[in-house]
């Protein structure tokens, strides 16, 4: 495994990142597994050397941080070995304030995440989006103030357009160091605007989905036939791709690996 600085930090993490919302089992994703599932597949990312593990509020109701802090308290002797990630933005609680990034919400929401976890701080606390009904620097100072408050330790963004970046970055007391955004081979617009910017500004890019929710590992064929639960039940990867344009790009993948002998995921991820 490789180990890197998380941007222009000194913050190091394993070059992968593990995506932690597939894990913790809910009605709003049956593709999603329980514990008893899901804890081999951590415990070998962590003999692997992953020492970074990504998550959010809003997965599987919440059963996704819950089974993460378990998990990462169980599998590493102490709490410095491991770099947690978690998100804030989308609904997770009732009422006009349970959603968004104004000062309510982001304190509400990171004592709740903390809660869930079962740890103190974390490393990297995340806007999961750009909220249009908040000014963005009452969010920012929201975040540096869990920043001070030793909740977190650093703070990202991920998806919005390239100039709400900016903005953001323009008024913060302590910048984001991160974006989280979508990117992969077969979704490539970040590559305009976004991923030079961060290039420029010595932001680390996180990107979400690299296997295009399962379209690079080959879940779904061509004619439209879907092979594993996730493709046939996870609606918003529906909303994303278009398997008759985007096929090109995941079948000149498959030749890529086949004529290497390894998986097309493998190369998607290269």
């Amino acid at each position: 495994m490789e180990y890197v600085n998380l941007g222009a930090t000194g913050l190091r993490v394993s070059r992968v990142c593990l995506g932690m919302m597939s894990y913790g089992a809910h009605e709003s994703r049956e593709w999603a597994l329980d514990e008893g599932a899901d804890e081999p597949i951590v415990h070998r990312a962590v003999e692997s050397g992953i020492t970074f593990f990504d998550t959010a509020d809003v997965y599987n109701g919440g059963q996704s941080e819950v089974v993460t802090g378990r998990l990462l308290r169980k599998l590493f002797g102490t709490r410095e070995e491991y770099v947690l990630a978690t998100k804030v933005c989308m609904r997770t609680m009732p009422g006009e304030n349970g959603l968004g990034l104004s000062r309510k919400h982001v304190m509400a929401s990171i004592d709740a995440s903390l809660e869930r976890l079962g740890h103190e701080y974390v490393d990297l606390y995340q806007i999961h989006r750009w909220d249009p009904l908040t000014p963005i620097a009452e969010t920012m100072e929201a975040l540096h103030d869990v920043i001070k408050a030793g909740k977190a330790r650093y703070i990202g963004a991920s998806s919005m357009y390239a100039w709400q970046f900016a903005k953001a970055q323009r008024v913060a007391k302590m910048p984001f160091v991160s974006m989280q955004n979508h990117y992969n081979l077969v979704y490539r617009e970040e590559e305009r605007e976004m991923i030079p910017q961060c290039i420029d500004q010595g932001v680390a890019v996180l990107p979400w989905s690299p296997l295009a929710r399962g379209l690079l590992a080959d879940n779904r064929t061509r004619e439209g036939e879907r092979l594993t639960t996730r493709a046939k039940t996870d609606s918003f990867g529906d909303s994303l791709y278009t398997p008759d344009v985007d096929c090109a790009v995941v079948d000149r993948a498959s030749e890529v690996a086949a004529a290497r002998g390894i998986p097309s995921a493998q190369i998607s991820l290269a």
